[in-house]
């Protein structure tokens, strides 16, 4: 699984190469009108829990198993239709993250525009080959690595969408929203049903020591939670030895929840709870 945690420095294109239809959409819908009282406070922020294994996970199980093993019954596959989900190359799992739309943040108006690899492949390999993303992305060197890294995710059954964040028309950030939930990281903590996770680099320079970082991971999960009702909570889980980055997701609204043994690297398990959202 990819870090989520990164600060490079690269350079930027305009807003034209990404299209003229971006982030035209009014700012975001303030659909969190309730937070819940004390007792569901306590609920969502425990980091254990009896879980049942989502509908939609159960599903794509079987989707897996059909394919492996062509002379199963269908019958499986059918859970994919049950469970409401849609062929690859969909982000319906994610509900739509192309029509999140923009936010309003203290650095400018912020979208996330899902990446196209013909236009966007030059810009993000560039990031990728910066050292401080390097140390952690593990993705330098020929941009092949990187496009085999983006057409996993844009040809995959849309468990995770890789986005540009372009703030203020200046693409400047690389981000993955992915359903934590349904990711091998779901093997390593409690997860819960519709869990959202973030991996996120920041590109430029001059963005980087100045909270920018902070005030984007805030908007993000705003747009997440608001745009997901059925998410109670976002989690990111940022490499230890980059104490920037945790730092950054504490500024954000995060807590710290627990630290975790992942096969690349031990991370900190770092949760925004649906409940606490104005508290922290």
């Amino acid at each position: 699984m990819p870090p989520n945690d990164a600060w490079p420095d690269a350079g930027t294109v305009p807003v034209a190469d990404i299209g003229p239809d971006t982030c035209l959409d009014p700012v975001g819908r303030d659909t969190d009108t309730a937070h819940g009282t004390d007792s569901e406070d306590t609920e969502d922020s425990e980091d254990t829990l009896d879980l049942r294994l989502p509908d939609e996970f159960l599903a794509l199980i079987a989707e897996e198993g059909t394919e492996a093993d062509p002379g199963r019954s269908p019958g499986a596959s059918t859970g994919m239709a049950r469970a409401g989900l849609l062929t690859a190359n969909s982000d319906d799992l994610l509900d739509g993250v192309a029509d999140w739309g923009p936010i309003a943040t203290p650095a400018g108006e912020f979208c996330l525009v899902p990446v196209h690899v013909d236009r966007d492949l030059a810009l993000i390999g560039g990031w990728m080959n910066d050292p401080a993303v390097a140390a952690f992305w593990h993705l330098a060197g020929s941009q092949a690595a990187t496009e085999d890294h983006l057409r996993a995710q844009l040809t995959g059954d849309g468990r995770t969408v890789p986005c540009l964040g372009v703030l203020e028309g200046t693409p400047m950030s690389y981000w993955e929203i992915y359903r934590a939930d349904l990711d091998p990281l779901a093997r390593h903590y409690p997860a819960r049903p519709h869990d959202t996770g973030i991996h996120l680099l920041i590109g430029a320079v001059a963005d980087r020591g100045r909270g920018v970082g902070s005030t984007l991971l805030r908007a993000v999960t705003d747009l997440v939670l608001d745009r997901r009702p059925a998410c109670a909570r976002v989690v990111a889980e940022p490499d230890l030895r980059n104490t920037p980055s945790v730092a950054a997701f504490l500024s954000a609204g995060f807590r710290f929840s627990a630290e975790v043994d992942l096969p690349a690297k031990r991370a900190a398990l770092m949760v925004r709870d649906r409940s606490r959202r104005d508290l922290m």
